[in-house]
């Protein structure tokens, strides 16, 4: 398999289906007029119940890690290769801190366990993004594992100009949710 052939087959390991992209998921209702949504899904051989304990445990530092690519996102701690029972306690309001050490973060706006969790960035009070992670079963003892992100009007990433954040940050957050799910479900799988 050439090189162009691998990095195809990997997009279509996440890619949503049509239907995944425009259906209605946990947390859309937030945000309800966004400058973008962007939509990835994973088929995880494994049920719900297998997937939510890595799900709830996502976030930096004294978290699980986001198993995308941890020299990055996790300040180059390994994610966790385990399911760690003390992550795995949720409150809504909670934070999922988006670096180690940071404050900048990402709040847990909802959740219900085997079936999604929604967390949102609330700088100043003010939601500007959400990103939902929407567990679905599929085929026998396998879960579609969904993820949305979707940016309100005043949503801006780091500063970059609302101009290049349009062309930007969709690859960006391409290349990490990528990885992310790819990881999660080898390690949900592994289980």
């Amino acid at each position: 398999m050439s090189g162009r052939e691998r990095r195809a087959a990997l997009f279509d390991r996440v890619r949503a289906t049509g239907a995944e992209r425009t259906c209605p998921l946990a947390g859309d209702d937030l945000i309800q007029d966004p400058i973008a949504s962007l939509t990835h899904a994973i088929t995880v051989h494994r049920p719900p119940r297998d997937v939510w304990p890595w799900i709830a445990q996502m976030g930096a530092g004294s978290r699980g890690g986001w198993y995308s690519y941890d020299f990055i996102d996790n300040g180059g701690r390994p994610s966790a290769i385990s399911i760690v029972p003390r992550l795995q306690h949720l409150d809504v309001g909670m934070i999922f801190p988006a670096l180690p050490g940071r404050t900048d973060a990402f709040t847990l706006l909802a959740f219900d366990p085997d079936h999604h969790l929604v967390l949102g960035a609330l700088p100043e009070g003010s939601l500007l993004m959400t990103w939902a992670f929407v567990l679905e079963p599929a085929m026998e003892y396998s879960t579609r594992l969904i993820t949305r992100a979707r940016g309100g009007r005043g949503y801006q990433f780091q500063g970059v100009p609302k101009w290049l954040t349009r062309s930007v940050v969709p690859v960006m957050h391409f290349v990490m949710q990528q990885r992310q799910l790819l990881n999660i479900a080898r390690r949900a799988e592994r289980q």
